[in-house]
This record gives structure tokens, C-alpha cells and sequence, in this order.
């Protein structure tokens, strides 16, 4: 079964780069059309929904002048954007409606019971708050009722020391993370698709790092476009190759099987050794050159210690075997500090420009 799940989350990713591309191109409907489908095969894509619906508004229903600025509001255009998207959400959600079960769909789809973190903790935000949190349960601070966050176990579940977070929360924080990007796409002059593309990557990110119950595998939202956009931007390339590392590094435990340790590992050492040891690209007929600081090696560098004890060190010989969770609270901080680090330089260079 998990074969199959890996599979239906790639083919997914190709619809998603279909519909990125296609916007690239200015194919509006054929864009909003694959989109749309693709939010009906998986809703953890409306992640991403705002950059399309924005980008789909100022550029396809509103007129623009020479200077760039949006004037009149085509709803010719509008509804036939409306009509792709309203027949494809009706084909698949018309049966449930019919039959009086859309209350059951829309229960599955946001399962707020779940609690804040999956049980395996993908590396955002809420991974470093509930690390803070046994970091202060363990070193003295009174610890209130709540149970242990390493159980596994999936459900709401209540911090020991700081107060827990609401799913409401998480939504206010969401979105305040991604209304600086949408204000800009929607404001600037003379946007084109990589604006788009840069949005749709800070729009992933804000989701995956604030967002209630992320999975590990969202962050493969916010790596495969910021490929595409560091291969127009070597300014780009660096963040891209710390986030891959982290991205990468915090699939690990899904190969969880003790043969699939040396795969893992063979694919992953020849790929970030090339990453960190070049500093150009070729792009056509130019290059694109970078730069990658000494932080950035020290956290790689970082990172792979880490998993040389979570992969070969941890628990030989019985050495902290009690502590099942630990590679996994090891891997999903590094990961964690990563992705932070690189959510933040991609919002500074995105609003700075």
C-alpha cells in the first residue's frame, strides 16, 4: 500500500508542474483547468490555491494598461475561467451532494482532531515549538497535564509546558504569512510568471510551516517549483540547495526498512556533494553562478552527522533503544532549523525585489 501512495503523490506533482508550466505559458484555462483537477485528486494543494487565484484574476479578468496597472474587470473572461473550475468541482463533488454525504467528505478533508503535529513531526514550525516544549519539561519546568508528544501516537495531544495551539491559530499565522506575497503579486507592475512561481513557492512554504497537522512529504510543494525558479534565478540556487538538503534528510524515515538504508544514502551523498561542491549552472548559452556561505556548509555538514548516528549509531547495542522517537525529534529539528532558514531568505529576496 505504501508503494501505491508514493506513486499517486507523484503523479500529482506532475499535474502541478503541468498547471506551472502552462501558467509560464499564459494558457490561463488550460492552467486553472489542470489545477482544479488537481485539487480534486488531493486537497493539500489549496496550499498553494491563492497564488493561482491571483495571479489568474489580475491577468486573465482584468484589462491592464502600458504601466501595468489593473482597470477593467472582463467578465467574459471571469466566467469562463468560473465554468472550467464550477464543472470540475461539480463532476466530483456532485455525487456526494446527491446521496447527502458531503458532510462525511468534508470531515476527512480537514481533520481537525488529528492534533497539531502528524506523528511523525514534518520540519516546521510547530516541530521547533514542540521541541522547545520538551526541552523545558525536561530540564525542570513544571509540566502541566498534557501527554507526550513523542508517542506516535496521532490525535490532539497537549503540550507539557507551553500552551497549545489551536487549529485556528495555525490559520491566523497561515495567512498572515502569506498575504505579503499576494499583496505583491496582485500590486506590482508588470508581473510575469516567475512573480507567480515566487508566490506559489512562499504560499507553500507559509502552509507547510504554520499549517495544522503538515505532512512531511507537503515539503516536496515547495521544492519541486523553487527548481524550476532557481533555474532562471542563481540568486535562488543556493537557498535551493540548503532546502533540498533538509527536504531530502526529512524523508528519510519514510524508508524506514533496513535495506532501503543504503539506497537512501547512495542517492543522496552523490547529489548534495555536487550541490555544495559547484557554483555555476548552465542555462542556455549563460551561466548562472553562486555562492554558498560558510553557515550553509556548517548546516549541512550538520545535518549529516545527525543522520550518521539516527541511521547507524542509535540504538546498537541496545545504546538509548528505550528512546524510540529520538532520531526522529533529531531529524525533524535539523530539518526543521533548515527550512525556517530558507522560508525566511526567499520572503526577504521576494519582498526586497
Amino acid at each position: 500500500m505504501s508503494d501505491i501512495h508514493f506513486q499517486y503523490n507523484g503523479f500529482l506533482y506532475g499535474i502541478l508542474l503541468l498547471s506551472i508550466v502552462k501558467m509560464l505559458q499564459q494558457k490561463h484555462v488550460q492552467a486553472a483547468g489542470l489545477f482544479a483537477l488537481l485539487l480534486n485528486l488531493k486537497h493539500i494543494y489549496i496550499y498553494v490555491a491563492p497564488a493561482f487565484f491571483v495571479y489568474l484574476l489580475k491577468h486573465h479578468c482584468f484589462s491592464s494598461t502600458t504601466s501595468g496597472s489593473t482597470r477593467r474587470f472582463l467578465h467574459v473572461k471571469f466566467i469562463e475561467l468560473a465554468a472550467v473550475v464550477v464543472c470540475i468541482f461539480t463532476l466530483s463533488f456532485g455525487p456526494f451532494i446527491y446521496y447527502g454525504q458531503l458532510s462525511q467528505v468534508l470531515s476527512r478533508l480537514f481533520p481537525f482532531k488529528r492534533g497539531l503535529c502528524h506523528a511523525y513531526w514534518a520540519p516546521n514550525f510547530w516541530t521547533l515549538y514542540s521541541a522547545l516544549d520538551i526541552l523545558l519539561a525536561t530540564i525542570g519546568f513544571s509540566p502541566g497535564e498534557g501527554g507526550s508528544m513523542t508517542s506516535g501516537i496521532v490525535g490532539e495531544m497537549k503540550l507539557q509546558v507551553l500552551p497549545s495551539i489551536p487549529p485556528v491559530l495555525t490559520l491566523i499565522l497561515t495567512a498572515t504569512a502569506t498575504m505579503p506575497s499576494l499583496m505583491k503579486l496582485w500590486k506590482k507592475h508588470n508581473t510575469c510568471g516567475l512573480d507567480f512561481l515566487h508566490c506559489l513557492i512562499l504560499c507553500g512554504y507559509a502552509s507547510f510551516m504554520f499549517g495544522w497537522h503538515v505532512h512531511e512529504k507537503a515539503i516536496m510543494m515547495v521544492t519541486m517549483p523553487m527548481c524550476l525558479l532557481a533555474m532562471e534565478d542563481g540568486r535562488l540556487w543556493r537557498i535551493f540547495t540548503i532546502l533540498s538538503t533538509a527536504a531530502h534528510i526529512s524523508l528519510f524515515p519514510l524508508l524506514f526498512n533496513t535495506a532501503e538504508k543504503l539506497i537512501k544514502v547512495f542517492l543522496f551523498v552523490p547529489y548534495i556533494m555536487m550541490a555544495l561542491t559547484s557554483s555555476t549552472l548552465l542555462k542556455g548559452n549563460h551561466l548562472l553562478q553562486w555562492e554558498l556561505k560558510s553557515l550553509d556548509v556548517v548546516y549541512t555538514a550538520g545535518c549529516v552527522l545527525v543522520q550518521i548516528y539516527c541511521l547507524f549509531i542509535h540504538g546498537v547495542g541496545g545504546y538509548l533503544s528505550y528512546l524510540e522517537f529520538l532520531p526522529l525529534l533529531f531529524t525533524s529539528v535539523t530539518c526543521a532549523l533548515g527550512v525556517t532558514w530558507t522560508w525566511f531568505l526567499t520572503i526577504t529576496l521576494y519582498l526586497a525585489t
